[in-house]
């Protein structure tokens, strides 16, 4: 997926900045999900909004901003643009839902009109940062002073990193052929880099594994699916350290289709229905659907 980035600041005051910090992260190859490359169209009550959001409620434009966070992925991160350690009411509850949930932050300048804590290795500037990344292939490791480590563990207590519960499985369909050759529906999805996986989501609150698998494989397919046997439950914490990274539990299952008819969503660019051993043996998979994969295969044999 590569480094990513979501820019925070004051659009009324800093919105020049902000515009410069953008172009020196994606010189660098740092993709940059927000702001838009959008000239500041009005200010409605200190709240600066863009030609395509005038006239909308601040409140949903600040929350659509904010859900630029959840597409940051493993290599995400938000940059504060901050002159003169100047945030803003925005750009502050915007730390604030960033810091519960993870999301590593860094700064302009030493923050001045908000009392959050930010470890002591947190402050660069775009130059400085896009270097870094380019040079270490890694966000700068944080660092906590020794004199705030009680404040350290209080900031660790608010996050919010928990267990995230994703139902997903192999789709197969039984075209009268014996249970090894039965094809099953890979996907292909920029989300994994153009490897092909099988399909799944996240589980969601007050939503019970089955029913979030059976919803998943209608959304992303369109099909209609029914939960066979259980493949596999198995964990995973990527790049685990000082940002609690959080832990994704996969529950697997083989779920039949009544069809082939398949309609993708806006979350795979292709698909195709191909025997598990053929598709273990030629296509680029990617490893937890890999290890799914061999799993049907070594059942079905």
């Amino acid at each position: 997926m590569g480094f990513r980035c979501v820019l925070h600041g004051s659009f009324r005051k800093h919105y020049a900045e902000i515009v410069r910090a953008k172009r020196v992260f994606e010189a660098a190859g740092i993709e940059v999900l927000a702001p838009k490359d959008e000239e500041i169209a009005a200010v409605v009550d200190g709240f600066a909004l863009f030609e395509s959001e005038k006239g909308a409620d601040p409140r949903m434009v600040e929350l659509l901003y904010l859900h630029h966070l959840k597409r940051l992925g493993a290599d995400g991160f938000s940059y504060f643009v901050n002159p003169e350690g100047y945030i803003g009411k925005s750009a502050s509850y915007e730390l604030g839902i960033a810091q519960v949930a993870n999301v590593p932050c860094f700064f302009l300048e030493k923050i001045d009109d908000h009392p959050a804590y930010v470890h002591r290795n947190a402050v660069w500037s775009p130059e400085d940062l896009a270097a870094h990344v380019v040079e270490k292939g890694s966000l700068p490791a944080p660092a906590v002073h020794p004199n705030e480590t009680a404040i350290h563990r209080l900031w660790e207590d608010l996050m919010v990193p928990g267990s995230v519960v994703a139902a997903g499985g192999i789709i197969e369909y039984d075209n009268g052929r014996s249970s090894d050759e039965r094809e099953i529906l890979l996907v292909k999805t920029h989300k994994w880099g153009g490897r092909w996986s099988v399909v799944g989501g996240k589980v969601r609150r007050n939503e019970r594994l089955l029913d979030a698998l059976v919803r998943e494989v209608k959304e992303e397919t369109g099909l209609s699916g029914r939960p066979g046997a259980h493949l596999a439950t198995f964990d995973q914490i990527r790049n685990s350290g000082y940002y609690q990274a959080t832990q994704h539990v996969f529950v697997d299952y083989v779920v039949r289709a009544d069809s082939k008819r398949v309609t993708l969503n806006e979350e795979a660019q292709e698909h195709l229905w191909i025997p598990a051993k053929e598709a273990l043996a030629s296509l680029d998979i990617e490893p937890n659907a890999r290890h799914i994969v061999e799993l049907y295969a070594a059942r079905a044999a």
